[in-house]
């Protein structure tokens, strides 16, 4: 009888369910607001007058509630549900997974009050002023607990790679987020503060925080996702276990040091700025290492791509992922860059790796838990999938393409003089020269939505079709992942 009731446990997908829901209603709205204010972009009145309305506002809505809301929701719902498999153990505390989903949730709503009202600290992303910022600390430090101890107490006898990936940005983005935000606030209260740090001080610290929360936040954490899913989801063992563990020392130690190349030209020393650019360039090795690792995983098993939809996106993110680490140190040479920055090039580069990457590996994750959750076999249909990979494609090339030659029109504008010393071009010229190009960024974020959209009605198909359900844990440890 005491065996039989121990092989009865299971894991606990609840936690993971109520991420996985915030990850579909996050990602609707914060692409719906990246909409809305690409459409401004073209139409200004859009304002209609009110401020909160106004695109320095909303911007910050769309970036927070993509990255954080869409794409951290995502992460906790992937690393919960991949920790509790790979070490066949329920989550370390219950009721501390608990809180961190509604103590995120909370986070991510008040930034979508406070942006819009004007209430940040200013800074690159507009950070949050301290109370929320606290509230961030206290919700990963929780976060840290619950997915440390699972990993400390699991009955398998190593630690899978996913878990290490997911273990190094937990860390790191707590060491980022804390020296990042560290302020005085005016009062206890008031909302108000200042930054600890001044000058080209603050913007290395900045940008050490900046690239790094895209480095660990946007892609060593979602690496996590792709050591898992990919193998799963192609029933084929990863290419290479011990070029996973080489591609996962090199990525971590090399992007610590890439930040300053957002600097190049600035207050900052000439030596940060070349350091910076070498990790950068050096980035390209372990960044690609990875994509070939995932993308191999698939030897003997292509045949699986022309039928698998879910399959075409993970394998497809893998293809934005190396396009944007060959785009990124290649934008990191100082002449490059020279060219390339303050342009909308830039904007072009980071929603490659946001729709393209983290977007579409993202979804293709979900669609593989969502029957799992609630104890079917697969999705509704299988056919709006096949259509939410098309349309996602389809959307995430129109707009980097829309902004590759956006941005490359602005650098070449910006830089043109004539014989006499003097601009060529006035700054209002190259705005009327690149808005035609704004119309096809516009309409390939629309198609993006209306994929996001799709993939919103399989899935409320499927959930309520399905019934939430949670898996047994398994008899003898190593009996399944």
């Amino acid at each position: 009888m005491r065996a039989q009731s121990l092989t009865m446990e299971t894991y606990n997908y609840a936690v993971v369910r109520k991420f996985t829901l915030l990850t579909l209603l996050w990602g609707a709205v914060g692409m719906l607001v990246g909409v809305f204010i690409a459409a401004q972009l073209i139409w200004p009145d859009m304002t209609y007058g009110i401020a909160w309305f106004s695109w320095g506002r909303l911007r910050p809505v769309h970036t927070n509630a993509v990255i954080f809301g869409f794409g951290g929701t995502a992460l906790f719902a992937t690393s919960y549900y991949i920790v509790q498999r790979t070490c066949e153990v329920p989550l370390f505390a219950p009721k501390l997974a608990n809180f961190t989903f509604w103590g995120w949730t909370a986070v991510i709503v008040l930034c979508a009050l406070t942006y819009p009202a004007g209430i940040t600290s200013g800074k690159e992303y507009a950070e949050q002023e301290w109370p929320i910022s606290l509230l961030i600390v206290v919700v990963w430090v929780a976060y840290a607990i619950v997915f440390f101890g699972t990993v400390f107490k699991r009955k398998t006898p190593h630690i899978y790679v996913a878990n290490w990936f997911f273990g190094a940005y937990i860390i790191t983005i707590a060491l980022l987020y804390i020296v990042n935000n560290v302020k005085l606030p005016i009062s206890l209260l008031s909302w108000k503060s200042y930054s600890a740090y001044g000058g080209a001080q603050d913007a290395m610290i900045q940008w050490w925080y900046g690239h790094n929360a895209v480095g660990f936040f946007l892609t060593t954490s979602f690496l996590g996702m792709m050591y898992y899913f990919i193998p799963k989801q192609a029933e084929r063992p990863i290419y290479s276990y011990r070029l996973s563990i080489v591609h996962f020392w090199a990525l971590i130690f090399t992007y610590m040091w890439a930040g300053p190349h957002h600097l190049l030209y600035t207050a900052l020393p000439d030596w940060a700025q070349s350091l910076g650019m070498v990790f950068s360039l050096i980035l390209l090795a372990p960044s690609w290492g990875g994509m070939i690792n995932g993308i191999m995983t698939l030897s003997g098993a292509w045949h699986k791509l022309r039928d698998d939809p879910i399959l075409k996106f993970l394998i497809t993110a893998l293809s934005f992922y190396g396009m944007s680490t060959f785009e990124g140190p290649m934008l990191s040479i100082k002449t490059v860059s020279a060219l390339g920055h303050y342009t909308d090039w830039i904007i072009g580069h980071v929603h490659s790796g946001a729709m393209g990457w983290v977007g579409m590996i993202t979804m293709g994750s979900l669609y593989y838990l969502i029957p799992r959750l609630w104890g079917q076999t697969q999705m509704w249909s299988k056919r709006l999938i096949e259509w939410h990979f098309w349309t996602a494609t389809i959307g995430v090339v129109l707009y980097i393409a829309a902004l590759w030659v956006a941005g490359v029109t602005e650098g070449l504008m910006w830089r043109a003089m004539q014989a006499d010393g003097t601009l060529t071009y006035s700054f209002i010229e190259s705005v009327k020269a690149v808005i035609p190009l704004y119309y096809i960024r516009l309409l390939g974020g629309s198609i993006y939505l209306f994929g996001m959209c799709l993939m919103l009605y399989n899935a409320y198909r499927t959930i309520r079709q399905g019934k939430a359900v949670d898996a047994p844990l398994p008899a003898m440890a190593g009996a399944h992942a």
